[in-house]
């Protein structure tokens, strides 16, 4: 093998999507990629997930990378993007062993530079799913056609040679083997043990999240079954009212009914006794005819308003005992929403404090802020006012300058009333930034200035 083609580490790049890896290129493509020389079509309009990976002649991975990449409609890759990959990788912590020695890992939750932190992600580390697997396994299959070194074959236990005993050292060569030995596996052991502490808290991380997203969609279905029950128990009862006022009309209808018969039979006892005037025998035979005829309506009318009185008894207490278990299925309810209600966000965050858990937020200008469990809820309540009392500046003047900041131009309004959108110097820092001045371009500056004198 040639000096030219000798074997050395290689810088790669690799792109992920929901499947996993869907392109490998090396680093100098990847350069050129980012030039403008190169585009991306199948990328277009997506934010990837890319990996940089340092490959050695073995085909292991030495150093690991991961950032997010944006691409633009026509597949070309942000022009404003500028990470140190190789610096960050330098820097990086220890991860796991993927078969040359724990790797260098910079990720979101391991990074060395904390401003270039929100560009990062973080792998997953699930068995059905690691992303730290896949690179290593899309490196053995070398599809970017690296130069591999040879392992060299093992030294046979019989061509080793002992050094002859007049060049040992003075003292007891066993015992300071035997140390140099157990301090080398102690060594291992340590490292070891703290890339697997690392890896667990990394998946602990991901397993709490994913804790917590569960979590709130129990809260979410526990409050939608609370409202259908509560919607469904509003029907009933309304249900229950109209069949309370259809019972009321049926009984004032039965009264009605018997009013009617009695005025009725007084009319025909009336006829009666007119009858009688004309014979005693036929008034007989008419009265008792009457008296059959009415008992028989009358026992007719009673028997079809007790049968429609015991249907409606019967709905009332299908009614009834629907209601008990409804309630019974609300108070069982009310028990898993306080269950789930003492399992409060404050008590979660207060349990991870005490773990050593920190919360960090990032604001321009303040940069990334510690937030004591105690200030949680005031920053909750406004954000703005929290990193504004950090930068040392009122609330005012920090929406002001992050508005500079996010759009450095001139705010001066122009005769026409429009706004004059100059390019200006950004100021990087909220309290050295005065309104009216670091907002304006030097024509508008110098105008500013004259009015302030007049």
């Amino acid at each position: 093998m040639s000096m030219q083609s000798k074997p050395r580490m290689v810088e790669a790049v690799m792109f992920f999507n929901e499947r996993g890896i869907c392109k490998e290129m090396l680093f100098t493509e990847f350069e050129a990629m980012l030039d403008g020389v190169v585009n991306m079509a199948e990328f277009a309009d997506q934010q990837m997930r890319v990996a940089y990976v340092l490959i050695n002649p073995r085909l292991l991975l030495r150093s690991v990378v991961f950032f997010y990449l944006d691409f633009d409609e026509q597949g070309q890759a942000d022009g404003g993007w500028n990470m140190p990959l190789r610096h960050l990788a330098e820097r990086a912590g220890r991860g796991p062993d993927l078969g040359a020695g724990p790797i260098r890992l910079a990720c979101r939750s391991q990074c060395p530079v904390s401003w270039h932190q929100m560009h990062m992600w973080d792998p997953s580390l699930a068995p059905a799913q690691n992303d730290l697997v896949l690179l290593r396994d899309a490196a053995k299959r070398n599809n970017l056609g690296i130069l591999v070194e040879d392992d060299a074959p093992p030294v046979e236990p019989q061509r080793l040679q002992m050094a002859p005993e007049d060049k040992w050292y003075a003292a007891d060569p066993s015992l300071e083997a035997a140390e140099q030995l157990a301090a080398k596996l102690d060594g291992e052991h340590r490292l070891k043990t703290a890339q697997l502490i690392k890896q667990q808290r990394l998946r602990i991380q991901s397993l709490t999240q994913q804790h917590e997203e569960e979590l709130a969609r129990f809260k979410l279905a526990a409050e939608e079954q609370r409202k259908a029950l509560a919607t469904e128990i509003q029907a009933l009862r309304q249900a229950l009212r109209q069949q309370e006022s259809l019972h009321a009309s049926l009984k004032t209808q039965l009264a009605t009914q018997g009013d009617s018969f009695q005025k009725s039979r007084e009319e025909m006892s009336r006829q009666l006794r007119a009858l009688e005037r004309h014979g005693r025998t036929e008034a007989d035979i008419l009265r008792a005819q009457f008296d059959n005829e009415l008992q028989a309506k009358i026992a007719a009318a009673v028997i079809e308003y007790k049968e429609q009185i015991a249907i409606r008894d019967v709905e009332l207490a299908y009614r009834n005992e629907l209601d008990t278990q409804l309630q019974e299925e609300i108070d069982r309810l009310k028990q898993e929403r306080d269950r789930f209600a003492s399992l409060s966000g404050d008590q979660i965050l207060e349990r991870l404090a005490k773990l050593g858990v920190v919360f960090v937020v990032y604001h321009p200008g303040a940069g990334h802020l510690t937030i004591a469990l105690q200030d949680i809820a005031r920053y909750q309540d406004n954000p703005l006012a929290y990193a504004a009392a950090k930068c040392f500046v009122s609330e005012a003047q920090y929406r002001q300058w992050l508005g500079h900041y996010q759009q450095p131009t001139c705010e001066a309004a122009l005769p026409g009333g429009e706004r004059c959108a100059m390019p200006i110097d950004r100021v990087d820092s909220p309290s050295r930034f005065v309104p009216g001045d670091s907002n304006c371009c030097a024509r508008h500056k110098a105008t500013s200035r004259v009015r302030a004198l007049n």
